[in-house]
């Protein structure tokens, strides 16, 4: 996705203005998206979406496939089946200590991407601003377009990705209804600290904001990176609507099923939002969730374990190309400076590499309401099987430096 910066030709603005929503003339389709595809045109290896090559663990497919056996295929409670609920109260309590209640704090949605709409959905009224940091998820401009928001952005700064507190502070103000954080975050990496929380924090509470807090990574930590759940955060907890999804962390990206936390009544505008966007989640594959969010703890120090491994394969793959590489903390994204290639820009070296070399990844320029300031980016995924990396490193051998 790439928000649009400027308006559309004069002919096509009187053609479609009487036809066609104003609010999707703001942005384009996903990039991210778009890069796949591309990578299967051009038989590229594709380092660009953020899926799994590998498979999911046989235990929770497993339950997938015997809950449609045993005929759980019809409508689930709209806002989630009662033992996925239950799940999913019971993880958060064991993983971030914080209780939550299910019959009156949980929504089940159809992924992370359509929590987070209806999150928006639910508590923006016309006029209401948005504070978004960038470089951010493709997802996040236009959520706050498609729900009446004006979006306010604020720098993440490199190397670190540091935001400058003053900057933040000055894209709060009465018309704040929430903050959009993502930590760990997609596409830098960043995890974020508790001082930096706090800051928002304080700011939330100024100005009377929300936090939604995408954490759908939260599991994927290296180098001593610790998640802190933003509820978790004193004065935060009946502020923050918490996302999370199965996607990343159980290797099922395309069942599309995932989860508000919020409190009660935050949690009935939401349900009633999601109600009449999409009833409801898939229920066989709810049961098969309720399974997956009851693993040891064991398995997600495996998971960051091996994707600590995989991180590692592809900094060194992407330095011997000749790629500087900004190493991250958390998710399983590596941005990248492109500027030793002379390329004029992002899209350029993207559409080179998918065509030419056979790699697909995400032009930087994707991630930021000005298309410029991510030119000397891109984006790459290391949630990839090794054969993968092994093909990509033999593409990218090719690639020289201008």
């Amino acid at each position: 996705m790439a928000l649009k910066t400027t308006p559309a030709a004069p002919g096509l603005a009187a053609a479609t203005s009487s036809r066609l929503s104003a609010k999707a003339e703001q942005f384009t389709e996903s990039v991210i998206r778009e890069m796949t595809r591309l990578a299967i045109q051009h038989s590229a290896v594709n380092l660009s979406q953020g899926f799994p090559d590998f498979p999911a663990p046989a235990a929770i497919k497993d339950a997938a496939k015997a809950a449609i056996d045993a005929d759980i295929n019809q409508y689930a409670i709209t806002w989630g089946a009662k033992k996925f609920r239950d799940a999913i109260a019971a993880n958060f309590q064991r993983t971030q200590g914080v209780s939550v209640d299910p019959e009156r704090e949980i929504t089940v949605c159809c992924g992370s991407t359509e929590a987070m709409l209806s999150a928006m959905l639910a508590i923006i009224n016309p006029g209401d601003e948005v504070v978004v940091f960038e470089p951010f998820y493709e997802n996040y401009g236009p959520d706050a377009i498609l729900s009446g928001a004006t979006p306010r952005f604020v720098k993440l700064h490199p190397p670190d990705w540091t935001f400058d507190p003053a900057e933040l502070a000055s894209a709060f103000g009465p018309r704040t209804k929430a903050i959009i954080l993502n930590t760990p975050n997609n596409p830098t990496g960043k995890v974020f600290e508790r001082a930096e929380l706090e800051t928002i924090r304080d700011l939330c509470v100024k100005w009377n904001a929300f936090a939604i807090t995408d954490e759908i990574y939260e599991h994927m930590l290296y180098d001593g990176a610790r998640h802190i759940s933003f509820a978790t955060v004193d004065g935060m907890r009946d502020r923050t609507i918490t996302i999370n999804a199965l996607s990343k962390t159980y290797s099922v990206t395309g069942w599309r099923v995932g989860w508000a936390i919020a409190a009660p009544e935050v949690t009935a505008a939401i349900r009633k939002v999601h109600d009449f966007v999409t009833v409801g989640a898939a229920a066989p594959l709810q049961e098969a969730g309720a399974v997956a969010l009851q693993v040891p703890m064991s398995y997600y120090e495996t998971l960051a374990r091996e994707y600590l491994i995989r991180r590692d394969r592809l900094l060194g793959i992407l330095t011997a190309a000749g790629f500087k590489c900004f190493k991250p903390r958390g998710a399983y994204y590596i941005m990248t400076d492109i500027s030793a290639f002379g390329f004029p820009d992002d899209v350029a070296f993207a559409k080179y590499l998918v065509k030419e070399i056979g790699v697909a990844a995400v032009p930087g320029s994707s991630f930021y309401r000005n298309p410029a300031d991510g030119r000397t980016h891109l984006r790459f995924t290391f949630c990839k099987k090794e054969s993968t990396f092994q093909a990509a490193a033999e593409r990218l051998a090719k690639l020289r430096p201008r």
